[in-house]
């Protein structure tokens, strides 16, 4: 089973429960079996300090994946920790599919280009 704790922290309604649903079925469809996610939501400035802190960009941004595991092997009873997703509704509006199909494929260990994009394609019907 994937584990999947949610915590909405953007001031905006989201539709929680389909954002589990699609987190799990992608996570499936990459070989994840069982395994636990952190999934937040944000406000713009919770996004942007995010971006500038990580990745030194100073915007908000739809998505921000940061992996712990990916598909590393891991020893025997041990969980597997996906990391987490973070996800601004104010950036992303009602599109927040896309975007969280795309972190989810970083956490799994996927880099943009050709085969990422691929994967999204997938997942974009």
């Amino acid at each position: 089973m994937i584990w999947v704790e949610v915590d909405n922290r953007s001031g905006r309604e989201v539709d929680e429960a389909a954002a589990v649903e699609l987190a799990r079925a992608v996570l499936a469809e990459e070989g994840v079996q069982a395994g636990e996610l952190g999934l937040a939501f944000v406000a713009l400035d919770e996004s942007q300090a995010l971006k500038r802190e990580h990745l030194g960009v100073d915007e908000a941004t739809d998505a921000l994946a940061f992996p712990i595991d990916g598909l590393a092997a891991l020893p025997d009873g041990v969980p597997r920790q996906l990391g987490d997703v973070v996800v601004c509704p104010d950036v992303v509006g009602d599109e927040w599919r896309g975007p969280l199909v795309h972190a989810l494929l970083h956490l799994v260990g996927y880099d943009h280009g050709p085969e990422m994009e691929a994967r999204e394609a997938v997942y974009a019907t």
